[in-house]
């Protein structure tokens, strides 16, 4: 299957582009940084969309507008170059934060959105995606929980603290959160493409989200070594700004419709998944 892809060079892309291409697929890389053309997405029976602005900055007001733009207007303009030739299914990335911060709320694909920045971003990112539903393409769109893997993702960034014996709960801890294994999440993404009943919104997250305590506890021991020092609060908003949101938010987001279209995970406990990683 010929199959573009945008955020071919990010930490998904670049594990997905390989387990694709294990696969027997020809995968196109396709760059928003300029308005995609017919040519871009010419053949391609499928379409992979998971570029966009990086969340994990400081939401300064120019960021903010990077975030937002980069997702509604980048997938407008990549549904507008498919009008001529429209691909059989688009795979369009989204996020937990679509929910906003729930508590202790179990949330399934039903659960309503949040009211804060990152829910407006991800009912935005996901509204300019269902118009290729008009050109008669299958749209899936994932609501993509942390995701863990070697060589990146938010779990680069939390290894050295870890390793050292200074990483800590965030907060109470009591913060429910939802992740996925990043073999799970091409596994999700290679179902869905192969999947022709599947054409819905789906959580790509574990069966089993945890509490903040649990996950520290539990990458603690993958590595070795003790989780006493907490991040309070007050540290978080001062280095992140508004964006220290996104480490409080409380999403207990579960994959009820990947599930029920008879998906398995591989990794549906921490534990396991965080020993794989860190082996890695």
């Amino acid at each position: 299957m010929n199959i573009g892809l945008t955020g071919a060079s990010g930490f998904i892309g670049r594990h997905l582009t390989r387990r694709l291409q294990a696969e027997g697929h020809n995968i196109r890389p396709i760059s928003l940084r300029t308005p995609p053309r017919l040519q871009d997405l010419a053949g391609c029976e499928a379409v992979i969309h998971l570029a966009g602005e990086p969340v994990a900055q400081r939401w300064t007001n120019s960021a903010k507008r990077r975030i937002l733009e980069s997702r509604e207007a980048g997938t407008r303009s990549l549904i507008e170059a498919m009008r001529q030739q429209p691909p059989r299914v688009l795979v369009s990335a989204s996020g937990v934060g679509y929910y906003g911060s729930r508590g202790d709320d179990l949330l399934t694909e039903h659960a309503s959105a949040g009211n804060d920045f990152l829910a407006e971003v991800c009912v935005a990112w996901e509204r300019e995606a269902r118009e290729a539903e008009k050109l008669g393409v299958r749209v899936a769109p994932l609501r993509i929980g942390m995701v863990l893997g070697p060589g990146g993702g938010a779990l680069a960034r939390m290894l050295l603290p870890f390793r050292l014996g200074v990483g800590g709960r965030i907060g109470s801890g009591r913060q429910w959160m939802a992740w996925i294994h990043i073999e799970d999440l091409c596994s999700l993404i290679q179902f869905v493409l192969r999947e022709n009943g599947v054409r819905s919104v789906l959580n790509a997250t574990s069966p089993n989200p945890v509490r903040n305590s649990e996950f520290t506890a539990a990458l603690a021991e993958a590595v070795g070594r003790p989780a006493v020092f907490p991040l309070p609060v007050l540290g978080l908003k001062m280095m992140f700004g508004e964006m220290s949101e996104v480490l409080l938010a409380s999403q207990r987001a579960v994959p009820e419709a990947a599930l029920h279209a008879g998906f398995a995970f591989k990794y549906e406990r921490i534990d396991s998944a965080l020993q794989a990683v860190v082996g890695a």
